[in-house]
């Protein structure tokens, strides 16, 4: 029997917990404060709605219509041809983010512990960085740790959509917004929150540059997780009694309200104590324990956070181990458990050069980066852009516009205007836009603006 999800809410925040992860609370602040803050916060809203989130409604159409995983899915719609190929790049993608994904995972849990242990409290404030650069440079700290972050996602995998991933999800997401708000209260009281407010809210275009609107666009593929096929294994488990729309509403606006909330607890406190926000992707890690601890009860807002933290690294940790998985089972839910063992230590292999990184690989550089830094790279730079970009090609290429239709409006009434608008958006708008930005970052514009000029000069 076809697993499904047990209610609209369910699927709602187990798809919510995959956006909401590493994406939104890791990703997003250091992103932010690296690329010039509000512009860049307001880029990445635009990004999610003209082509994030019509491609999320082409996932959910895919999934929901076929019922079934990330590569059959595609055959389905268009039998003896190679789009099977846009659901291999989605669990190729998937299992690589993991793979280097599961490191990050290790050091919250290495840091949920020391907080919980009082090791990060009333420490000099130079001496966060050492702790940082012991903690990710220690092989053996490095690799066990991305193991027992891994070994959580396997168990909760293998016990299935309702009873592992739903489960799970219905408890951390509810958790997750709970301990946010915490931080956030905490964050506003704090002197000077509002230089802070105003570096993430009050935009400044003159910081935004090609590789910029790459990244916003990227952001906007990691924060949905659109582009891997993770939607469309989700809502392979969606009733058609549920509507798509409504639900990616949902999703999309859980993702805005992560996003402001990660932006309003992180960069206050940031400015408040004098901390610079464009320290990158170590800003979590290295800059926010030394302001929780200069805050009062700290200690505890430290451990909090962490957990939240967690949370969330878990939900799309989850989503993406079930795409591989899923696609290898093809709802046998005998062979789960095994499967899933089996996927998770072979990602656990392929992800211990990531996690020598900082250590004992570190000199080891592919293009001039780290093979952790190479993989995020390719994963949020390349393989998802190109993901988002064949699958909004594919909807409406091999879907005809009767059925997209049918499929839209099954579960709410859905007029034909805002259907044509969809249509227009996901048809013409998202593969234009992706192409010029993909292409003007890898140079290739350059390029084919100098042939041009050769040619016609």
């Amino acid at each position: 029997m076809k697993q499904q999800w047990s209610s609209k809410l369910a699927f709602i925040l187990a798809a919510a917990g995959s956006a909401v992860g590493l994406g939104a609370i890791w990703k997003f602040p250091y992103v932010t404060g690296t690329s010039g803050g509000g512009a860049f916060f307001l880029i990445f809203i635009l990004f999610t709605l003209l082509i994030g989130l019509p491609l999320l409604i082409g996932e959910f159409v895919i999934g929901r219509s076929t019922q079934k995983n990330a590569i059959e899915s595609y055959r389905a719609i268009a039998p003896n041809s190679s789009w099977g190929g846009v659901g291999k790049l989605g669990i190729f993608t998937c299992f690589l983010l993991l793979s280097f994904y599961s490191v990050i995972g290790g050091w919250i849990i290495i840091y949920f512990l020391k907080a919980i242990t009082g090791q990060l409290s009333g420490l000099d404030e130079g001496r966060y960085g050492e702790i940082f650069a012991e903690t990710i440079s220690n092989p053996i700290l490095a690799i066990s740790s991305q193991f027992a972050f891994l070994a959580i996602v396997m168990y909760v995998v293998s016990r299935g959509v309702k009873k592992g991933i739903e489960r799970a999800s219905v408890i951390m997401m509810p958790a997750l917004f709970v301990l946010f708000l915490a931080i956030v209260i905490r964050g506003l009281t704090l002197d000077g929150a509002t230089e802070g407010l105003a570096f993430f809210l009050v935009p400044d275009f003159s910081t935004i540059t090609s590789e910029t609107l790459l990244y916003a666009m990227g952001q906007s593929f990691f924060a949905l997780s659109v582009g891997v096929s993770v939607m469309v294994t989700y809502s392979s488990y969606l009733s058609r009694d549920e509507s798509i729309v409504q639900s990616a509403l949902s999703i999309v606006m859980l993702t805005f309200v992560v996003a402001f909330l990660a932006g309003v607890a992180i960069f206050p406190a940031v400015f408040s104590f004098g901390m610079s926000p464009d320290e990158g992707p170590v800003l979590l890690f290295n800059v926010l324990p030394s302001v929780f601890d200069q805050m009062p009860y700290g200690a505890f807002f430290l451990v909090t956070f962490l957990l939240l933290f967690l949370f969330a690294t878990l939900t799309s940790a989850f989503s993406m181990l079930e795409v591989v998985v899923a696609a290898i089972t093809k709802g046998d839910v005998n062979q789960r458990p095994k499967v899933t063992w089996l996927i998770g230590l072979a990602i656990f292999a392929v992800g211990i050069p990531s996690a020598l990184s900082y250590g004992v690989w570190s000199d080891v550089l592919l293009f001039g980066r780290t093979v952790f830094d190479t993989a995020d790279f390719l994963v949020s730079n390349i393989l998802m852009p190109i993901g988002a970009l064949l699958i909004a090609i594919f909807v409406p290429l091999k879907i005809s516009k009767e059925r997209l239709y049918e499929e839209i409006k099954a579960g709410a009434s859905i007029g034909k205007r805002l259907f044509a608008i969809w249509f227009i958006l996901i048809r013409y708008v998202a593969p234009i836009v992706i192409a010029i930005v993909f292409l003007d970052v890898i140079g290739a514009l350059s390029f084919i603006s100098a042939v041009a000029g050769a040619v016609f000069n």
